[in-house]
């Protein structure tokens, strides 16, 4: 099974919202993702927690977590949003650098708008890696 690992700075909004798209659209038996931060934070963002309910994805109870060497180790491919140039190159890693800007504090429209990018990025990941992608 292969790992994709999302991470931004705080781990409370862009990566929480990747990974949870990645695990909705992706066969578990295949893939799976997790998300991290270089900074992570105690709670995902409101307005993310807001704006994914919209989606049928509940991250009211997801914890922020610290992007480690350990998970990287683990990852085929690192996919960082807004953070590439914290996390040094790992050879024979797959990054990606996704520039999205961070939703924190903005208006619901705006994160959706935001979500809704994410959504689209996954969804093309996951094709251009072979992935059968669910709607």
């Amino acid at each position: 099974m292969k790992t994709y690992i999302f991470a931004c700075v705080h781990n409370a909004g862009r990566s929480q919202m990747a990974a949870a798209f990645f695990n909705r659209f992706v066969d578990p038996n295949c893939a799976r993702a997790l998300s991290a931060g270089t900074a992570p934070v105690a709670h995902v963002h409101p307005e993310v927690v807001r704006v994914m309910r919209e989606e049928g994805i509940d991250l009211a109870k997801a914890r922020p977590q610290k992007l480690t060497h350990e998970l990287v180790d683990m990852a085929a491919a690192l996919i960082t949003i807004g953070c590439g140039e914290d996390w040094p190159p790992v050879p024979g890693l797959k990054r990606i650098d996704w520039p999205i800007p961070d939703p924190r504090g903005k208006s619901i429209p705006t994160v959706r708008a935001i979500r809704d990018e994410i959504k689209a990025r996954v969804k093309d990941l996951l094709r251009e890696d072979s992935f059968a992608v669910e709607s």
